[in-house]
């Protein structure tokens, strides 16, 4: 969008040549899976595409709910380039460049294809989001040894819709707070919360250890997106804001 600023500056000096060939891989179709234990030490993103009627209110929806949606950078309907993330990866096809895309409709998932590009055109006047995600800091948690489990497993992280209310705005209203989640043993969370609260911009540290039932989990075993994990023994689970949130409000708003 127009006059947007992005909330934080770019470390200078940094090869981003590998971000920009997994990029590539999406495109081209090479890479179609999860995209958690790729390209390590670079920020991963979630995409929100929206018409720009609805562009200002989902802008205030992600300034009101910052743990869960932490906004990395706003595509302009009226550049030439409408579909670069033109602040976080210069030369970025955001209809292109992601694994996968759910196609929302009236409350509903109608689609996943592997591009939108048809869907997304310059007269579509639509507006794509970048939201910071927590797979961005799961390699610092590899080299420290606290290895996420869906990581060891070679799944997805399970994520849960919970009772924690967000803050609405305008058509985005009434809906809950999504989180992942990721068994460690509890002597293990005062690093987990020293460690990932130092990305602001990736979710932060964790909102809730401990009871599920407490942020309204009835089962671990059955996450609402991704897949389940093993939990042993003597560990308990661990919750953070998640990008997925938007896709929660989006349904509840039943956009057309």
């Amino acid at each position: 969008m127009a006059g947007f600023k992005a909330p934080f500056e770019k470390r200078a000096g940094v090869e981003r040549d590998a971000a920009r060939v997994f990029r590539d891989q999406c495109r081209s179709g090479a890479f179609a899976g999860p995209t958690c234990g790729h390209c390590p030490g670079f920020v991963q993103a979630n995409l929100v595409i929206l018409p720009e009627k609805y562009a200002e209110d989902f802008l205030q929806f992600c300034r009101l709910n910052p743990k869960a949606c932490p906004l990395l950078d706003v595509t302009n309907p009226s550049s030439a380039s409408f579909a670069e993330a033109a602040f976080v990866a210069p030369g970025s096809d955001l209809r292109t460049d992601l694994p996968r895309y759910c196609v929302w409709r009236d409350g509903a998932v109608v689609d996943r294809p592997s591009a939108v590009d048809t869907l997304w055109t310059a007269e579509q006047r639509l507006v794509g989001f970048l939201l910071g995600c927590s797979f961005s800091w799961e390699g610092l948690l590899e080299q420290e040894g606290l290895i996420p489990r869906h990581v060891e497993q070679g799944c997805n992280v399970p994520m849960f819709v919970t009772s924690i209310p967000v803050a609405p705005s305008g058509v985005f209203e009434g809906s809950t707070m999504v989180v992942s989640m990721r068994p460690y043993p509890p002597d293990a969370v005062a690093k987990l919360v020293a460690l990932t609260s130092q990305f602001p911009g990736a979710h932060g540290g964790p909102i809730h250890w401990g009871s599920p039932a407490e942020i309204g989990i009835s089962s671990l075993a059955a996450p609402d997106f991704g897949d389940p994990v093993e939990i042993r023994d003597g560990e308990i689970p661990v919750f953070w804001a998640c990008g997925v949130t938007p896709q929660a409000a989006i349904k509840h708003a039943a956009l057309p």
